[in-house]
């Protein structure tokens, strides 16, 4: 497993608590799990993604990633109704280990309320909870 000094924790993205992160892409926030979670469940062999149009309220369960070593759901950032998925890990899981911020991305969400983006953590904020946790 990486040292926290080796993840990637872009900062043009919001992080959660779960370990989600969202961007804002126009009109639309693009979602995905944080490398910290990938590099925490090893290979992803599959991915159940969101429907498209169904609605979620933020911290809502909606989808789930599977590995060889576990299973972890996947948790809305913000509220609002998926207005994407990501198509391509259908037949590719494992881009949410090797590009989890770019080509990994899980769903696009149009959210309800996108002030919901200012109650997630900075790059900064998420680091140093990260740096909290006992291994």
């Amino acid at each position: 497993m990486k040292e926290i000094s080796q993840l990637a924790t872009p900062s043009d993205v919001r992080y959660t608590l779960d370990h989600e992160w969202a961007r804002v892409e126009g009109d639309i926030i693009r979602i995905g799990v944080t490398d910290y979670a990938q590099d925490r469940l090893g290979d992803i062999v599959f991915v159940e993604a969101p429907r498209m149009g169904k609605k979620y309220a933020k911290g809502e369960e909606c989808g789930a990633l599977e590995s060889v070593k576990a299973v972890g759901e996947v948790y809305a950032p913000v509220g609002g109704e998926i207005a994407g998925v990501n198509v391509t890990l259908e037949g590719s899981p494992g881009l949410v280990n090797s590009a989890p911020y770019t080509d990994g991305w899980i769903a696009e969400v149009k959210p309800v309320d996108p002030t919901e983006m200012d109650g997630l953590m900075t790059s900064e904020q998420y680091i140093e909870m990260l740096k909290g946790f006992k291994e």
